[in-house]
């Protein structure tokens, strides 16, 4: 058997023999536990002071409840007397106010309602192609109403047909309105016992419904209608212009007479039409001629248009011979002026060739002459008459203005729908 190895021991430190003898450090021993006793001085329990229990979380909760129920009750006090604070005064006024707003408004929609069947009834008795506007005035309506009497009523009608053309605005103001029927709520018909009203005929529709948009109507006088357009006859294009005095048919209708036609053939020479027919040159014309001695000779050598010209006959015979003598004779102011007023119409439908020497085509002059004065009138000329509907109403003072022809219209005790 093997025997253990022995291991040799540390030899002694000296300096630990010598610790060991040493006393104790007090910073480094624990102190002994001395056990503490802590008493209390006696009290005698007070009597009004509830002896201990447990704690009822149950009775907490039912305080708090009944806490607010409480807080619950008295705001809702407060809601449902809103007013309470208000003077009595001020609550009155604010209940007359809010009822008077009701009837106010109870009225007018009232009103509202019989204009809307004031409108269908005007278009059914009047035959109209869009109801009319109807405002009724005067407050309150509902007191007229049972009454059967309207102070005032405005009636306006828009695009009446008339004979050729259509009426732009018939505006009508009513007054002294007595209604019949059995009120409030059926009304039958009533009587107008005063209307004063105008009549609108607008350029505009004039343009748009005559000659085919090719002549512009417009105001030249206070009774009169300029006409400007253009006319295509024989090939050329010529510029057309009138004149229509405006005139009343009776008291019931408007017309016009178409004069003063005149046809332009721009930069040569105006064409007249009708009673006063002829054939005058245009300045710039006439200031050729004058310039041109080809072409004054050929107008000296007619002796008729000579003569016309102021010209006698030694004058134009020596003119014709001698060009400083020509030159003296259409050299003048007084002979341009002249050329531009005299008519040439006879002369050269007796001298056609003096036509090309004028610058004139010698069809446009024939296709001129064939013009029928009462046809191109008939172009131009508008009448209108108020509709049998309206037999009792009248038109007077007709006037021009610059955007067309308003006529004054008038009747008394105009019965309107069924009287009985």
């Amino acid at each position: 058997m093997r025997t253990p190895t022995r291991i040799p021991s540390r030899p002694p430190n000296p300096y630990e023999e010598l610790a060991e003898l040493a006393d104790p450090d007090p910073r480094t021993e624990p102190l002994p536990l001395i056990p503490l006793r802590l008493t209390y001085p006696e009290q005698e329990p007070d009597p009004d002071e509830e002896p201990w229990s447990p704690p009822n979380h149950r009775r907490g909760r039912a305080r708090k409840r009944r806490a607010g129920h409480g807080r619950r009750r008295n705001s809702g006090h407060r809601r449902r007397n809103p007013l309470a604070a208000v003077p009595r005064t001020a609550k009155l006024l604010l209940t007359l106010a809010l009822c008077t707003g009701i009837l106010v408004l109870a009225d007018r929609c009232a009103q509202m309602y019989a204009e809307k069947k004031a409108q269908q009834k005007l278009q059914q008795e009047l035959h109209l192609a869009a109801a009319p506007q109807v405002d009724i005035h005067g407050f309150p309506f509902l007191t007229q109403v049972l009454e059967k009497r309207l102070e005032r009523v405005d009636i306006t009608v828009p695009h009446v047909a008339a004979d050729r053309i259509s009426i732009a605005k018939v505006h009508a103001s009513s007054r002294d309105i007595q209604l019949t029927g059995s009120l409030p709520s059926s009304v039958r018909g009533a009587v107008i016992g005063n209307l004063e009203g105008d009549v609108k005929l607008s350029f505009d529709d004039m343009n748009r419904e005559l000659a085919a948009s090719q002549v512009k109507f417009s105001r030249r006088g206070d009774d009169a209608i300029a006409a400007d357009g253009k006319l295509t006859v024989g090939g050329q294009e010529l510029l057309l212009r009138a004149q229509a005095r405006l005139r009343l048919a009776g008291n019931r209708g408007l017309s016009t007479d178409i004069g003063d036609m005149s046809l332009d053939l721009p930069g040569i020479a105006t064409y007249r039409p009708g009673a006063n027919q002829g054939l005058t040159l245009h300045h710039e014309a006439a200031a050729r001629i004058s310039r041109d001695a080809a072409r004054a000779k050929a107008l000296l050598s007619v002796p008729a248009v000579a003569e016309r010209l102021g010209v006698s006959r030694e004058n134009a015979e020596a003119a014709l011979k001698s060009e400083e003598k020509l030159h003296q004779l259409t050299g003048a102011p007084r002979f341009m002026e002249q050329l531009t007023h005299v008519n040439l119409l006879d002369a050269v439908l007796d001298h056609p060739w003096l036509l090309k020497k004028l610058g004139i085509d010698p069809r446009l002059l024939t296709a001129l002459t064939h013009i029928r004065p009462p046809e191109l009138a008939d172009r131009l000329s508008f009448s209108f008459t108020l509709p049998k509907e309206a037999r009792d109403l009248q038109l007077r003072d007709v006037k021009v203005e610059k955007d067309g022809i308003r006529a004054t219209l008038s009747g008394m005790e105009l019965p309107l729908g069924q009287q009985k």
